[in-house]
């Protein structure tokens, strides 16, 4: 176990870490008494400092030469990276060739962002102990970094000779932009001889041609570090806009259903909790026609997870933002918006449920969406004639949503602030 203070070309403040390595090629990377005192340390030190942590994991467990006392290393490691973690301090992993054991289920999955190499083996045991403990072989995709990218236990895929780049754009040192998507065919003013009124603005919301969250993020962000989840229907990340570092929460109505799932909130909840301890203010690019109302995700409990999302917004110490991109349906979309400033685009919608279902609800004929949208104040101006949203933000350019989104971003900051200021002014005059 190797641990220091590193930096990025040399830099004295902007750019210093602390490292933490670990050896395979010494007794196996594992983790003993003097490698948790190391680790335990090197989270201390970075605490005082206030530094992120790169971790460089590669470990085949606690040493079993030293007994009970090397599994002890496991709460102690836990403690020192949470303890971190509560200062309000990045950490991030990158899981090398092997990363099991003790240190997997300690230190490494506790840092905020995780990347794995290709081709490593990941998992709490090793293949030949599962096989011994288990009676079988596990299958050759199991305890693999695919596995685990898989199912959302790391973030990104990395090669080797990319991972200094990765951890750069994780720290904010370097830029990997978010790939822009082809923008597909299709009529961006919903469908020819509709009149002009909320039907209409829906079907200008639904456009196939019509940019979604995830594309408004690849041309808002300068930068993007992807916090993985498993359903594709919520991508969130921590980003830059401009000179401020933004987590991102995106929908991605192309992807799937477009309805999200109880993975999709849960990964909203992560993505709000990162900001909320960084510090920095948080994103959301709102378009989805409501949550996944399938019997999947009622089992899985899509109301209470729509409910912690609530509470979390609620909740969060940081400023936030949502523009409504799209479509807003009702309260699982609500749930990703509920900010301190809502903005809606010029022709997106956002309503209590989508006019189909209020049909299907008032006239038991789903057919007649058309004349029920006109009774559901969904278009952009009745939600902020309402007083749910705050501003209209004209579609003409690129350039003039960026600028209401960076705009804000600021007020909401300078917002958060002015509270700041107040209650320690409150507190010194009493």
């Amino acid at each position: 176990m190797l641990t220091g203070r590193a930096a990025v070309d040399g830099a004295r403040t902007q750019g210093r870490y602390v490292v933490i390595a670990g050896r395979f090629d010494v007794l196996g990377g594992s983790m003993g008494a003097v490698h948790g005192e190391r680790v335990a340390r090197a989270y201390r030190r970075a605490t005082l400092e206030k530094l992120p942590v790169v971790v460089l994991a590669s470990s085949g467990g606690a040493r079993l030469q030293e007994g009970m006392v090397a599994l002890a290393q496991m709460l102690r490691t836990a403690a020192a990276a949470r303890g971190h973690s509560r200062a309000g301090l990045l950490s991030m992993a990158v899981l090398r060739p092997p990363t099991t054991g003790g240190v997997l289920a300690s230190y490494v999955s506790l840092t905020d962002l995780r990347a794995a190499q290709p081709g490593a083996t990941i998992g709490f045991a090793g293949p030949r102990v599962v096989e011994v403990m288990t009676g079988a072989p596990p299958p050759p995709y199991s305890h693999t970094a695919e596995s685990a990218y898989a199912v959302a236990l790391v973030d990104a895929l990395v090669q080797p000779v990319d991972q200094p780049a990765w951890v750069e754009a994780a720290i904010g040192l370097r830029d990997l932009r978010l790939p822009s998507r082809p923008t597909l065919a299709g009529d961006p003013n919903g469908a020819p001889g509709v009149a002009d009124g909320p039907w209409l603005e829906v079907l200008r919301a639904r456009a196939r041609s019509r940019l979604t969250g995830i594309d408004h993020a690849a041309r808002l962000c300068d930068s993007w570090v992807e916090l993985r989840g498993t359903d594709p229907t919520v991508r969130a990340g921590l980003t830059r806009i401009g000179r401020r570092r933004v987590v991102v929460i995106a929908n991605d109505r192309r992807a799937g259903s477009g309805r999200p799932g109880p993975a999709g909130y849960r990964l909203a909840r992560r993505a709000l909790a990162l900001a909320g301890r960084l510090g920095v203010p948080m994103l959301s690019l709102v378009d989805m026609p409501g949550a996944d109302p399938g019997p999947g995700s009622e089992a899985e409990g899509i109301a209470a997870e729509i409910a912690e999302m609530f509470a979390a917004m609620a909740e969060t110490p940081v400023p936030t933002v949502s523009l409504c991109v799209g479509e807003g349906g009702s309260g699982g979309a609500l749930a990703i918006a509920a900010a301190d400033r809502l903005l809606m685009l010029e022709h997106a919608v956002f309503s209590v449920i989508g006019p189909e279902g209020a049909a299907a609800i008032l006239a038991r004929d789903p057919a007649q969406a058309a004349r029920y949208a006109d009774r559901l104040h969904l278009t952009a101006g009745d939600v902020v004639a309402l007083g749910v949203a705050d501003a209209v933000v004209p579609e003409s350019d690129a350039l003039t949503i960026d600028a209401a989104v960076t705009a804000a971003l600021d007020a909401a900051v300078a917002g958060d602030r002015l509270r700041r200021l107040d209650a320690v002014t409150a507190r010194w005059v009493r």
